[in-house]
């Protein structure tokens, strides 16, 4: 048998989890009422119901994202507040200089990215949006693409957009890329020839020795992951899941990594945006 076989064996054998069946709900702030599970969009074949990877969680790090003032996303949140009137760039220029109240000018915006940009003809991430104001309106330095003031920003704008349905469109000029993104979730790769789905599709709710698998929506990103001990965003765990196989992963950013988004965040259509989450 060959590493994949034994590899799949392994979560076979291992016993089912048993808290995306449960009856959790999740209300952030005693006010916030997040939809953790949803009927499968029609174009997803290989699910029926849709959970966020919230509901895969023991209760003790459920209840971390239950109230603010538990989540430790909340330093990198206090942090972006700062930087959202900061003025940077030879334009003089901050956030807020243009959105004004991040409150009222970014509701919404989370749950419909990515998505596509008529003006510059291409899918943009939020992240790519971000880069591309601080460039051309604030004259200012683009940030790393995953680095930690990126992350918080969009932590920050996602979280405007608590309890929305995520709603990203696969239709029109966006759906070549996301046919992309689709191609590659259930591209196996590296030397134990995993793709996404064979995870997050196939093997969601059994365990892979300590980790209880979810189906790897990302409405909760970026997400403050104890593991690493901070705030990450989408592309970082993908770079990780496909180094995990042992493959050469692509860099954040990439058009690869664009796609694989675009594709992945429509599989969590209908489910609520719940950014900054907290992951094992």
């Amino acid at each position: 048998m060959n590493k994949t076989g034994l590899l799949m064996t392994a979560v076979a054998l291992v016993a089912s989890g048993v808290w995306a069946q449960d009856d959790n709900q999740l209300v952030i702030n005693g006010e916030i009422e997040i939809i953790t599970d949803a009927p499968a969009p029609e174009y997803i074949s290989g699910l029926d119901t849709i959970y966020s990877g919230w509901r895969f969680r023991q209760p003790a790090m459920q209840q971390l994202e239950m109230d603010d003032f538990e989540n430790p996303a909340s330093l990198a949140i206090d942090d972006a507040v700062e930087q959202w009137s900061m003025v940077e760039g030879s334009e003089g220029k901050s956030c807020a200089s243009c959105h004004e109240d991040v409150e009222d000018s970014m509701a919404g915006v989370r749950a419909v990215y990515p998505k596509w940009n008529e003006g510059a003809g291409e899918v943009r991430t939020l992240a790519n949006q971000i880069n591309t104001c601080r460039t051309e309106n604030m004259g200012a330095e683009a940030w790393k693409y995953d680095g930690t003031q990126m992350t918080g920003a969009e932590a920050l704008i996602g979280m405007q957009s608590r309890g929305m349905p995520v709603n990203v469109a696969v239709d029109g000029p966006a759906h070549e890329t996301w046919k992309k993104g689709e191609e590659m979730y259930y591209t196996r790769y590296g030397q134990l020839e995993l793709s996404c789905a064979s995870c997050h599709e196939e093997n969601y709710d059994n365990y892979i020795r300590a980790d209880h698998l979810s189906q790897g929506q990302i409405n909760g990103f970026p997400a403050f992951r104890l593991k690493q001990n901070r705030l990450i965003q989408t592309h970082n765990r993908f770079k990780g899941c496909i180094r995990d196989t042992r493959a050469e992963t692509f860099s954040p950013g990439s058009p690869e990594f664009v796609a694989l988004e675009l594709y992945v965040a429509s599989r969590g259509n209908g489910l609520s945006v719940e950014a900054p989450s907290v992951r094992p």
